[in-house]
């Protein structure tokens, strides 16, 4: 009894101790628990910015950025029939008042064409102050979430100055923060209150055991009684009517209403700006090296434009890889998504135009692992996907491609 009373004693101050030390919140969205075959392509995402990460409560910040739909789609990921572009948030701490499509409106989900490219905005509202990450991202139907790159976002002030007001079609000025509340409250209540009427007659007399007694008796027809028939009519007839009766008192109160969409917005991607066909490139071979933590890419690129142009980086399921010696990629540097140093060249000189060269790139950096997508070796479809940007060393100009290849694991 001593020593059992000890090891209750020890494992008690053991949870009192841990109860006291600070805890973490969590900080991600579970953008790294999907496949890496899915994130790297499905929906590959660049050049996202937004407006501002640091303003106050009602202020509008806006992100926006541009988007291509992978032509090698996963033969086991559901095509992209149906989409719809949200914002992953820890909560209300956000309201959406725009969102645009290739410069089109949209509220409902949207078809996507695979190989489509598409440019997006979504203007947002500041409602409880903190900081907050937060990422855009593409709720594929049948498949889940792809999560856009997420960054801190900073909302101060105080959130009883919040307001949310909207006109309605007939020019009623409404705060959509407390409108219907009370009403929705009261009728919450009201079928809560007549269900749990209604389970209550049925279970304040004896059950199971006396009734399982009465079954095996011959009994069963005393188990229901001639009031228990007639308080279920009512209830049968009742209801139906008092719902009835309450639509066409709504309607009748609101005529002008519109119902909540449920159609499938097409919207047609915009010309190609990815895979273009003005410098093409061709995956040979991909290879991941997984002691060195290296992806080791054998491209041939054919450079049928005007210019010389250089590898300059390569993004993959919003992790970017820079090549150090290019001084014009035009990405913004964030220490959280960004590896300035790891991507490098058996030969960095530039592609002359009309040259066609087969270019081994070794993209090297410790985000394979902590991004969790060396997973990709021991995936079913371990297949690289990702986008590839040159840069014209003149002109200053950007040419994308989207490349995918089979990739082979590599131990030693």
């Amino acid at each position: 009894m001593k020593t059992q009373f000890k090891t209750w004693l020890l494992a008690f101050i053991a949870l009192t101790v841990l109860s006291g030390l600070p805890m973490s919140s969590a900080l991600a969205h579970g953008e790294k628990a999907l496949e890496p075959f899915i994130r790297m392509r499905t929906i590959q995402w660049y050049d996202v910015q937004w407006s501002t990460q640091k303003f106050n409560v009602n202020d509008e910040v806006s992100v926006s950025g541009k988007f291509h739909v992978a032509e090698d789609w996963p033969i086991s990921v559901p095509k992209p029939e149906a989409a719809f572009l949200n914002i992953s948030t820890p909560g209300p701490v956000l309201i959406r008042t725009e969102r645009y499509l290739n410069g089109k409106p949209w509220t409902n989900s949207v078809a996507l064409q695979p190989g489509g490219d598409y440019d997006f905005k979504v203007v947002l509202k500041g409602r409880l102050p903190g900081r907050y990450h937060i990422h855009p991202f593409f709720n594929l139907k049948d498949a889940g979430q792809v999560m856009g790159p997420g960054v801190w976002l900073e909302i101060g002030g105080d959130p009883g100055d919040f307001t949310n007001t909207i006109k309605t079609i007939n020019g009623e000025l409404i705060d959509m923060e407390s409108f219907g509340f009370a009403n929705g409250v009261f009728w919450h209540l009201f079928w809560g209150a007549l269900a749990a009427a209604w389970l209550l007659w049925w279970v304040r007399r004896p059950l199971f055991i006396s009734r399982y007694r009465m079954l095996d008796a011959g009994l069963e027809h005393e188990l229901i009684t001639p009031q228990d028939k007639w308080i279920a009519k009512l209830v049968l007839v009742g209801v139906p009517i008092l719902v009835l009766v309450l639509n066409s008192v709504t309607a009748n109160r609101y005529p002008d209403v519109i119902p909540l969409q449920a159609g499938l917005d097409q919207i047609l991607p915009l010309p190609a700006q990815v895979n273009a066909g003005t410098v093409n490139v061709d995956t040979l071979k991909a290879e991941y090296n997984v002691s060195k933590r290296a992806m080791v890419l054998q491209v041939k690129v054919d450079n049928r434009s005007q210019g010389a142009v250089r590898i300059g980086e390569f993004a993959t399921s919003n992790v970017h890889f820079l090549n150090a010696d290019v001084s014009n990629v035009g990405y913004i540097h964030r220490k959280d998504d960004v590896s300035n140093n790891g991507l490098t060249l058996d030969n960095n000189t530039s592609i002359a135009p009309g040259e066609q060269r087969s270019v081994t790139i070794e993209v090297r950096d410790a985000a394979w692992e902590s991004e969790r997508l060396d997973g990709l070796i021991r995936d079913a479809d371990s297949r690289l996907g990702g986008l590839l940007f040159l840069y014209d060393d003149v002109m200053g100009k950007r040419y994308i491609s989207s490349i995918s290849a089979a990739v082979i694991p590599k131990f030693i």
